[in-house]
């Protein structure tokens, strides 16, 4: 059993002690893509130091189809946000790259372009950035490095999707944010689409061990064990020095 308003409360408290030791009186700045996650760390956000503190930021690229969500959260939390089109940045970037991109760093780019602003607004508001990632993407590395995987704190990295969506119920967000099909924003299919294998088998997978198809397993377990380096900290090297 997975006791939601239990866990729920803990993170509540965990933000508000993570900003106590460092930086109190500091805001939240959370990145809104429309979606479940950055939705609901907006939430938690929102009930750990009140709607003053917490500052969202919409970053379409050019034209997003579901901008309407994002607004729809920050309006529903009444939270000051801002909106930055990043298009300009990331067509200025790849124009003066003077090679052709791979298509991964082509995907890639807008995320890590979406961070650096995070971190604009954040420096110029005393304020820490949220990162909004969950255990099941992080677990099959469904993220971009240093991009929407980075941040100073992370509310939801140890929960599943599933978990996700009953912390989001409780913290009374509108339906139509929690259940939203998760989608990437940058290539216009799902997540699951992307992955090969859905939430519900991951997460299920992810908590006890058990999936009915060997080769998804296969595939997830392919995912982790290549994505692992993305959950660790930078490798340095350890110089043994004598003076």
């Amino acid at each position: 059993m997975f006791h939601a308003e239990k866990i729920k409360n803990e993170c509540v408290r965990w933000i508000r002690d993570f900003f106590e030791e460092n930086g109190k009186g500091c805001n939240a700045v959370v990145g809104i893509s429309g979606g479940k996650d950055s939705s609901i760390v907006a939430a938690l956000c929102v009930e750990a130091l009140g709607k003053d503190r917490v500052i969202g930021v919409l970053m379409p690229c050019g034209e997003q189809h579901d901008i309407d969500m994002a607004k729809l959260l920050v309006t529903h939390l009444d939270i000051k946000h801002y909106i930055v089109n990043i298009k300009d940045a990331v067509e200025g970037l790849t124009a003066a790259v003077p090679f052709p991109l791979s298509e991964q760093s082509r995907t890639n780019l807008p995320p890590r372009i979406r961070m650096t602003t995070l971190y604009a607004v954040a420096q110029s508001h005393n304020g820490r950035v949220a990162n909004t990632c969950n255990l099941s993407e992080d677990w099959v590395g469904y993220s971009t490095r240093y991009g929407d995987n980075a941040g100073d704190f992370s509310p939801c990295s140890n929960l599943t999707v599933a978990e996700m969506k009953q912390i989001g119920r409780l913290l009374g967000l509108p339906d139509v944010l929690v259940d939203k099909v998760p989608i990437d924003g940058l290539c216009g299919k799902t997540d699951e689409e992307n992955l090969g294998f859905t939430y519900a088998e991951l997460d299920r997978y992810i908590r006890t061990g058990e999936i009915d198809d060997p080769e998804k397993k296969a595939l997830i377990d392919k995912k982790h064990k290549a994505n692992l380096f993305k959950l660790q900290l930078m490798p340095s090297f350890q110089p043994e020095i004598e003076y």
